[in-house]
């Protein structure tokens, strides 16, 4: 390090001495309460949420870090194509990083690096979502968050003030049909699995046979007044 250079003003004033010696107030981490004086100090999974420059897109970004050391990196995205291939290459440069480098590292994306920024402030500060877990989670851990066969749990609903709403995918899946009652509200929806579809097609299971088999329905949906397909109706 160079050495310090001082201005007039400070050169001439009186030493004062310092009192307190206590540190920086510990934070929860895994079960612990920690000082942290350095990255390899951090340890936690949690989750950052962020969007590009346009507000065209969305990322939600889940680390899971060990001292300091990104070892897990769940890189998910919406809205934009590109943003998807972004998020290859991100996922790519994020583990094996330490935290500090990946926040000074950039992600490709705008949305992912805002994610990142989001997650750091989330991660130094102790709001991690293993504050208070003894050892915090296995490496894998963040693959929980999704739904069956691995897809990200998608809401993908459009409505209009002429013609009303149209579910298009929920958490349960692809939507094929909305039901609606005597008063043309939606009052149940038939939809298909596709993360349960695609492992079984990969299992060997015939392709329609595994559609028709992970076909199911929610709500008050058999005995409805009427049914429409959300995307051509």
């Amino acid at each position: 390090m160079a050495e310090l250079q001082y201005s007039n003003e400070v050169q001439h004033m009186c030493k004062v001495a310092k009192g307190p010696h206590h540190g920086p107030a510990p934070i929860p981490e895994e079960g612990k309460w920690v000082k942290v004086y350095e990255i390899k100090d951090i340890s936690g999974l949690s989750h950052g949420i962020g969007w590009c420059a346009p507000q065209q897109g969305t990322c939600k970004l889940t680390l899971n870090v060990k001292e300091g050391i990104i070892e897990e990196a769940l890189v998910e995205t919406l809205g934009c194509s590109g943003m998807t291939h972004s998020a290859a290459m991100a996922a790519e440069i994020l583990q094996g990083k330490t935290l500090l480098e990946a926040l000074n590292t950039d992600l490709v994306c705008d949305a992912i690096n805002v994610a990142m920024r989001e997650i750091f402030k989330q991660l130094v500060y102790g709001r991690s979502q293993t504050a208070f877990s003894e050892n915090g989670l296995p490496v894998g851990a963040s693959l929980e968050d999704l739904g069956k066969g691995l897809r990200s749990q998608v809401g993908t609903i459009f409505a209009t003030k002429e013609k009303g709403v149209r579910y298009l995918e929920m958490a349960e899946g692809y939507i094929l049909s909305l039901a609606l009652d005597a008063n043309d509200e939606v009052c149940g929806y038939k939809f298909v699995h596709l993360g349960k579809m695609m492992e079984a097609i990969s299992n060997g299971t015939d392709a329609a046979e595994a559609y028709e088999k992970n076909i199911k329905t929610y709500g008050r949906y058999d005995g409805a007044a009427k049914y429409i397909n959300p995307r051509k109706q």
